[in-house]
C-alpha cells in the first residue's frame, strides 16, 4: 500500500492547448498543468522511497482538501469545517483524477490503465492538501 500527501491547494487537468507557428499547428500542455504534475510527482516519488512500482489491479483513493473562503460568515465556515457544507465548485474531482493519474504513471504503477477501482471525495480544510492511498487488489 502506497500513501501520498500532497500539500497545497490541487488543480485539474487542463486541456490541450493549439497554437500555430509557421502555418503548422502544435498541441501543448499549459504549464499550470506541467507543473501541477511534476509537484505529484515529487511528492509521490518521496513517498515511494525507492519501493518498486505496483502493478496489477489497483484501488486509488483521493481525498482533495479545498480553501475555505475567507469571505463566508463564521457560521458558515464553521459548517465548512465540521463537514455539514461540502465543496461543490472548483476543482472538478475528474479533472484532479486525470492530472493524478498521469503524474503517478511509472512512479506508483507501470499505467493508469492499472486503475480498476475508485473512491474520490473533496472538502473543506483549514490547511489544504490531497491525499492518496494506492493498494493492489
Amino acid at each position: 500500500m502506497l500513501v501520498v500527501t500532497i500539500p497545497g491547494p490541487m488543480r485539474g487537468k487542463q486541456r490541450p492547448r493549439i497554437s500555430t507557428r509557421g502555418g503548422f499547428a502544435r498541441a501543448y500542455t499549459p504549464s499550470e498543468t506541467v507543473n501541477a504534475e511534476a509537484w505529484v510527482k515529487s511528492c509521490a516519488i518521496q513517498a515511494m522511497n525507492g519501493a518498486a512500482v505496483m502493478a496489477g489491479p489497483l484501488r486509488l483513493s483521493m481525498a482533495v482538501g479545498v480553501p475555505i473562503p475567507a469571505s463566508w460568515s463564521k457560521k458558515k465556515q464553521e459548517a465548512a469545517r465540521s463537514g455539514a457544507c461540502r465543496p461543490t465548485g472548483k476543482p472538478d474531482l475528474d479533472n484532479v483524477t486525470k492530472l493524478v493519474a498521469d503524474a503517478l504513471n511509472g512512479i506508483a504503477w507501470r499505467d493508469d490503465a492499472e486503475v480498476v477501482e475508485m473512491s474520490l471525495s473533496k472538502f473543506y480544510a483549514d490547511n489544504v492538501f490531497t491525499t492518496l492511498t494506492v493498494e493492489a487488489i
